[in-house]
């Protein structure tokens, strides 16, 4: 006999009858205006980060001198990185916001790229990176959650 709390079935409650893991709803409102603010977000955070990419490489003053840091860039290295990466999002963020199929999986890479980037910029601009880190996981699960109406669940398994 399991302890409370520790059931075999992940949804299994310590204190009850085991139930069914709720299913995600896809025609939910969270998950459908998710989509349209994540593509959004992507839109606006590839454009600031272009910008920050175009500081650093205008301006080697912009951003503070870290010290010894393992994962350590000059400015001119982090400048090109947020320029190709915010350039990248922006137009990914747009096909999103268009409806491309290409754009839901794309923006999950580059989301996820984008993300691993501020956590490496984390000394640079602290909580601007942290800011950014929470809005690339939001847009991870918006465009994760998402299915599209038209489509049946394993359709993207199934070779034309």
């Amino acid at each position: 006999m399991p302890a409370p709390g520790q059931g075999d079935a992940p949804w299994q409650r310590g204190d009850g009858p085991a139930g069914r893991a709720p299913a995600p709803d896809p025609d939910s409102l969270w998950v459908t205006g998710g989509v349209l603010f994540a593509g959004l977000l992507m839109l606006c955070q590839g454009a600031v980060a272009a910008l920050e990419g175009i500081a650093a490489l205008a301006d080697g003053d912009v951003y503070g001198d870290v010290g010894a840091y393992a994962y350590r860039f000059s400015l001119t290295g982090w400048g090109w990185i947020h320029l190709v990466l915010g350039v990248c999002v922006a137009v990914t963020g747009a096909g999103v916001l268009k409806g491309a199929s290409w754009a839901r999986v794309t923006g999950i890479a580059v989301a996820s790229l984008n993300l691993v980037a501020y956590f490496l910029f984390l000394p640079y601009a602290p909580l601007w990176s942290v800011i950014v880190i929470a809005l690339d996981i939001f847009v991870i699960w918006a465009l994760a959650a998402y299915r599209d109406p038209g489509r049946a669940p394993g359709d993207a398994l199934r070779r034309p």
